[in-house]
């Protein structure tokens, strides 16, 4: 019996991680909807921004995105072709596996991303903060 209400309480935990993440990606969805952008679209920028200084530039391979994303190959390559119609991200050759492609920041999508990081971390410490 106290295994089963063990089991129980950790399929409760499941469940309500699962119901924190939905509500969460809601609310960041609405949030940056203002801004031409949705949950998604934000953690491909703010990836992209994470290593590069003011000056600098930080490109990374698409499959180094995939890796850190959670959607599937073909998604991830529609958003960025999305982000890349819209001037936020550019592809370009990867120098090290010609195979390969890389994808960068623009200047817009690095403006786009310092007006909407603030929205988005509000909305992680509302959502997120107990």
């Amino acid at each position: 019996m106290a295994a089963k209400r063990a089991e129980q309480a950790l399929v409760d935990q499941w469940r309500d991680i699962l119901a924190l993440h939905a509500r969460t990606q809601c609310e960041l969805d609405r949030a940056l909807n203002g801004h031409g952008l949705c949950a998604s679209d934000f953690e491909v920028l703010d990836l992209l921004s994470q290593d590069a200084g003011a000056d600098s530039e930080c490109s990374l391979r698409v499959q180094e995105i995939s890796d850190r994303i959670h959607l599937s190959q073909s998604a991830l390559s529609r958003l960025i072709a999305r982000l890349e119609r819209d001037g936020l991200v550019e592809r370009g050759m990867c120098e090290e596996d010609r195979r390969g492609v890389r994808v960068a920041l623009t200047a817009k999508g690095r403006a786009l991303y310092g007006q909407v990081l603030p929205v988005q971390r509000a909305v992680l410490t509302r959502m997120l903060t107990v």
